[in-house]
């Protein structure tokens, strides 16, 4: 079974800066696509960021400019750096991977919790 295991997460005040990564683990012969999704309270889980395994992201609207995914293939670890953090970026933060050649399988992690308060 595939494993997915977040941290870094955590609370910090507007205008500052975290990184979070997530290591898959487990019978892996390879990750298409690996990122970020997020859950605020009351809301529906949305996409944040994710890489596929050539390179190629996909950005929210919200966190462009501000976050960056980034991606070490070799140790099937996904980075989240997150810079000049808003309120409305308060949520807990998903790792997803889409593992496989075809079909694929999408495996999530259990979540880290990002509190950005004064």
């Amino acid at each position: 079974q595939v494993q997915l295991v977040e941290s870094g997460g955590g609370l910090v005040q507007p205008g500052g800066s975290l990184r979070l990564s997530c290591a898959a683990s487990g019978p892996i012969f390879s990750i298409y696509v690996m990122g970020w999704y997020r859950q605020a309270p009351g809301k529906q889980r949305e996409l944040v960021a994710v890489m596929t395994s050539g390179g190629i992201t996909n950005d929210a609207d919200a966190v462009k400019g501000r976050f960056t995914i980034s991606r070490d293939n070799a140790k099937n670890t996904v980075y989240l750096q997150m810079n000049s953090l808003k309120p409305e970026d308060t949520a807990v933060y998903y790792c997803n991977a889409v593992v496989g050649t075809g079909p694929y399988t999408t495996y999530w992690g259990q979540g880290t919790q990002v509190t950005v308060s004064s």
